[in-house]
């Protein structure tokens, strides 16, 4: 186990005890049904309550407790949750924060679940999902609802430099962006998150680099990523995109003044909501291969339910995230939600039909979580500030991804 994560570990467990004492909490109500408490993160927490509704129904003896927990504030809690081992019986977990996480200790083992629970089995999700549901050779994950990045990109502005379709490769990529930029008067041809630690992703991964090996070291100095973040970087310097901006996204995309960018399936309602008056002028497709031919990847998204290894609850918890994996009931959940499913059954029903969700189908085929790694998220920092450094600083790419592999490297190994 990781030093860093133990270290905080153990802090957390003082702070907690502190705060909370050691009091056992009620695990049945008074008319004696069973308690399962359940956290839920952010919005998605918000509209949990039909789908308890529905699970409290067919499981009458169960009392199922929702929390809804702000993301960010959702970490540090569950750091306390771990430590004081008084957190919920099911936590939704983002992804990349699994493996912190799992290597800590504090996600129950579901193998022996799987029989009594087929709706476990791995073969039902999507491949990069399952990168998410094993750590160790345990069962540690159940994929819940699935996000992954698509290109946006207004199809009337495309066409009128030359495309009639969207992109398909690196080189049409830059080229439209290119030529979208050259309107001038303060438009551009494309807008780039710098400040969105999984920016490079695709394009590392197209060209070759696993950005963490399976060695656990980084290859941010290595020629594949470099090449990614040169061509990236490119744009920049060439003006096809604001290095920093506070123009709003989507009013800017309604306008012209921003014809593509990269974005999850949220931005779909969004755009008819915002912008209306461009509906059949825009459309979504797969993120561009680096040549005709090869394949297009992206980073894939979302929350995944895991049951607390130490829950007072496990057999009813394992229950729950049964019946949410269910693929009817995150066909269900999408009405409510707009959440994309994460069972390949589900996506065979008609309310995810049209060209712009099938788009994420397609882009899923190819999407991967961030390296599955406990110390992403800190990598995922240190990523940040090195591409500010070379978009806003001017620093030089090659001396950069030195210094940014030196300090990855360092947190790996602890």
């Amino acid at each position: 186990m990781a030093k860093l994560w133990k270290s905080t570990i153990v802090c957390m467990l003082v702070f907690s005890l502190i705060l909370a004492g050691c009091g056992k909490e009620e695990t049945t109500t008074a008319d004696g049904k069973r308690i399962l408490k359940v956290w839920g993160m952010g919005g998605e927490g918000g509209s949990l309550p039909d789908m308890v509704a529905a699970f409290e129904k067919a499981n009458p003896d169960i009392d199922v407790q929702v929390q809804q927990i702000p993301w960010d504030s959702a970490h540090d809690k569950l750091l306390t949750a771990v430590a004081s081992k008084n957190g919920p019986d099911v936590i939704q977990m983002g992804m990349t924060w699994i493996p912190e996480f799992a290597n800590a200790g504090a996600l129950l083992d579901l193998t022996s679940y799987v029989d009594q629970y087929p709706n476990l089995k791995q073969e039902n999700f999507f491949e990069g999902a399952r990168e998410t549901m094993t750590y160790d050779n345990k069962l540690i994950a159940i994929p819940w609802y699935m996000e992954t990045r698509v290109l946006y990109y207004r199809t009337d502005l495309l066409k009128e430099v030359g495309y009639d379709q969207a992109p398909k490769t690196w080189d049409e990529l830059k080229d439209a962006a290119d030529k979208l930029a050259a309107r001038g008067n303060g438009n551009y041809g494309i807008l780039l998150d710098n400040q969105d630690a999984a920016f490079t992703l695709p394009f590392a991964w197209e060209n070759g680099s696993e950005v963490i090996g399976s060695d656990n070291k980084a290859q941010f100095n290595q020629q594949p990523y470099i090449e990614a973040v040169n061509y990236l970087t490119s744009f920049y310097k060439d003006g096809a995109a604001p290095t920093q901006s506070d123009m709003q996204l989507l009013p800017a995309f309604g306008q012209g003044i921003i014809p593509m960018f990269f974005s999850g399936p949220w931005s779909i309602n969004q755009i008819h909501e915002t912008v209306p008056q461009i509906d059949g002028k825009w459309a979504t497709a797969v993120i561009p291969a680096k040549e005709e031919g090869g394949k297009s990847a992206s980073v894939l998204g979302g929350s995944n339910w895991s049951v607390f290894s130490s829950a007072a609850n496990k057999d009813d918890a394992v229950k729950f995230v049964s019946f949410m994996s269910d693929p009817a009931n995150q066909i269900e959940y999408y009405k409510l939600s707009k959440d994309l499913p994460s069972t390949l059954k589900a996506w065979d029903d008609k309310a995810l039909d049209g060209e712009q969700i099938s788009t994420f189908r397609d882009q899923m085929e190819t999407s991967r979580p961030s390296p599955f790694v406990p110390q992403w998220e800190a990598v995922g920092q240190l990523i940040k500030a090195a591409l500010q450094q070379i978009v806003v600083g001017g620093t030089d790419v090659n001396t950069q991804m030195e210094d940014l592999n030196t300090q990855a490297d360092a947190l790996l190994q602890k």
